[in-house]
């Protein structure tokens, strides 16, 4: 750093932290360190004494923690994201609309490991609301080796964070079960499905009910197929009873399995496969009474047009555990965060 005249520091960066002290009143900062001076702060950095100030001597190959930040934000952020002002050396991101975000956590740790750079998130394939905060990047000191900031540049792929936009879709729901298509019991599934992806703006273009029986699921099935729906959910007939005659049909059809099971509670039973460039989901039970559940966390990655996989799902054991809490705060919590 060097001694400069105040007079002359515009667009200079201070070393040191300024305060004002009006007795009996106030007494803080007034110029933070790292603060960049302006033309409107001369007048006030006199009225408080100060004449002559310790600002940043840039040198080359070295970046203001403004700069720095900057680079960081500009390699490390994708699609889908607003920034607030830089200030203080920090940069946040945003959501620039509803979406789910998407983070490459292992070039996240990648950049973290650098040192003197710091990259925070919420958790990975979490559903935002539109300006939702969900990173911040700053450096620690107020410069640094321009070495580093090249360093997280080679190494770490570009766009690593970023936040999916999710796309409503057409819904065929398809209600399997003797109990309801015989009037034994009530529909309680279908008013909790319309709500579920009423969430996300999707449209059910159809409800249909089927008995038991494996040929006329997979009738339902195909026609649903046929039709301009662009998401099938099945519900009912997905445990191991003798009855339930639901995955057995998906398959039968040439359904694609991707997985019959998760290592997720509540929703062990989940089903998804593919068919058509058509996502097919055989929803749990549990989906029709607990509050959240698998459905919750798949959903919005289909949505924004994941095609999920087999170890997709076997990472949600890590987090997979619902603790049910008396006030949900979902998804603002750790069910599902593993992954």
């Amino acid at each position: 750093m060097k001694v400069i005249d105040t007079k002359n520091a515009v667009g200079t960066v201070l070393c040191h932290d300024i305060t004002r002290i009006v007795p009996g009143e106030f007494k803080g900062v007034a110029f933070k360190k790292g603060h960049i001076i302006k033309e409107e702060d001369i007048p006030e950095l006199l009225k408080l004494g100060k004449d002559h100030l310790y600002v940043w001597e840039k040198k080359e190959g070295t970046l203001h923690e403004n700069e720095a930040a900057e680079r960081i934000k500009n390699h490390a952020a994708g699609e889908g994201l607003i920034f607030g002002e830089v200030k203080e050396g920090k940069i946040d991101f945003f959501a620039e609309e509803d979406g789910i975000v998407s983070i490459d956590t292992d070039e996240l740790l990648k950049a973290n490991s650098i040192g003197e750079i710091i990259i925070s998130t919420i958790h990975n394939n979490t559903p935002v609301k539109k300006g939702e905060k969900i990173a911040g990047t700053r450096i620690i000191p107020l410069v640094i080796n321009e070495e580093k900031i090249k360093r997280l540049e080679e190494i770490c792929n570009k766009r690593f964070i970023s936040v999916k936009k999710i796309n409503p879709r057409k819904t065929a729901v398809i209600t399997t079960g003797n109990e309801v298509f015989y009037g034994r019991i009530q529909d309680k599934f279908g008013p909790v499905i319309k709500s579920k992806v009423g969430e996300y703006n999707c449209e059910v273009v159809s409800h249909v009910f089927s008995p038991d029986d494996k040929e006329k699921i997979k009738h339902n099935l195909m026609e649903a197929l046929e039709s301009d729906a662009e998401l099938i959910i099945c519900t009912g007939g997905m445990s191991v009873d003798p009855d339930d005659m639901t995955p057995t049909a998906i398959k039968e059809i040439g359904g694609e399995l991707v997985t019959y099971g998760s290592p997720v509670l509540p929703g062990a039973m989940l089903l998804i496969a593919y068919k058509n460039g058509k996502t097919i989901l055989g929803l749990p039970g549990c989906v029709m009474y607990a509050r959240r559940t698998v459905f919750d966390l798949v959903l919005p990655r289909i949505l924004a047009d994941e095609r999920l996989t087999f170890e997709d799902i076997a990472k949600y054991g890590h987090g997979g555990l619902c603790l049910d809490c008396e006030i949900c705060h979902f998804p603002h919590c750790s069910f599902g965060k593993g992954v």
